[in-house]
């Protein structure tokens, strides 16, 4: 377009051309530059007039220089420099506009830059936390089991040497699956139910035949997939306060369903209502269990308890990820 203005002005096509390269490669240089700039240093939200300032000198340094060149590349042909004085306002205000634009291009791009990689950083620290508690969460409730497991086994060394043996390795068992679940999240809910299990047997040495179990899960249910070590605090709650208060057998129930996409874990335990009030989520089991839930999906509603009659339902629901 440059060119066709200079032709039209009855100016040589050696000369037009000269003209276009010269100006066109300084503004592509001061555009370059101005990016260049903003790479290093952003403005602040309050400090824009220093960028108006900053083009507007570019936009002076790129006309001085460009007119110096080329006085030099015409041997200051007077027609030439007469057009060129001239043409100084509309030479300006394109430099201006051009750089400006520029300008304002590089400070979004920038600011977009660093807002992502703010973005990212606080993603990375909010999932170092999340991680953080969820791991204290878990260590928390190893102690939690522990020391109920050790004061058992205490209690059984001098009436029941055999059966606090017994105990041990059923221990040594479970705090060894507990290990090797560390780095895995997720487990099946299979080998989960397998982990229970060992949780159960241990349970069963500590109260003898007042304690039964029973579990309902088809094989189906048992491939679906849940954080590990989940269903341990909730099954221990539920023996808690079925058996503490109470001197009868007690049947602690599981049940496992799928449901829109949901792994739904049901346990039931019984409790007496008049030597026992069962805590709604309130207890530290029970509210681990949830914290974790929250954290893992966002969402509160993921476990719910209720009482029917003498019974107290937990209710567990797992989100299936893709």
């Amino acid at each position: 377009m440059q060119v066709r203005v200079l032709i039209w002005y009855r100016f040589s096509l050696f000369l037009a051309v000269t003209d276009s390269l010269i100006s066109n490669i300084l503004l592509v240089g001061a555009c370059i530059l101005v990016t260049t700039l903003f790479n290093y240093y952003l403005p602040t939200k309050n400090r824009y007039g220093y960028v108006l300032t900053l083009v507007a000198i570019l936009a002076v340094l790129w006309l001085l220089i460009s007119r110096s060149i080329l006085m030099l590349l015409t041997d200051n042909s007077a027609d030439y420099a007469h057009f060129f004085t001239q043409s100084v306002p509309v030479r300006l205000a394109i430099g201006f506009l051009v750089i400006s634009s520029m300008a304002l291009l590089s400070v979004l791009w920038y600011t977009l830059q660093d807002q992502k990689e703010a973005d990212a950083r606080r993603q990375d620290a909010e999932r170092l936390a999340k991680e953080a508690e969820l791991y204290k969460l878990r260590q928390q409730l190893q102690p939690h089991f522990l020391f109920n497991s050790l004061n058992s086994i205490n209690a059984l060394i001098g009436l029941k040497p055999q059966e606090a043996r017994t105990m041990i390795q059923q221990l040594s068992d479970f705090l060894r699956g507990t290990l090797k679940k560390e780095e895995n999240a997720w487990v099946s809910l299979g080998d989960e139910l397998e982990q229970l299990q060992l949780y159960l047997e241990i349970e069963k040495v500590r109260f003898g035949h007042r304690l039964t179990t029973t579990i309902h899960s088809s094989e189906e249910d048992k491939q679906k997939r849940l954080p590990a070590m989940l269903l341990q605090p909730i099954v221990e709650n539920a023996i808690k306060f079925g058996l503490y208060d109470t001197l009868d057998t007690i049947t602690i129930s599981i049940r496992t369903a799928s449901e829109n996409n949901l792994l739904v874990i049901t346990v039931q335990n019984p409790f007496d209502p008049a030597t026992s009030v069962p805590i709604q989520g309130t207890g530290f089991g029970l509210s681990s269990v949830q914290r974790r839930l929250y954290l893992l999906f966002a969402r509160h509603d993921l476990l719910q308890t209720s009482n029917q009659g003498n019974l107290f339902i937990t209710t567990v629901k797992i989100p299936q990820q893709a």
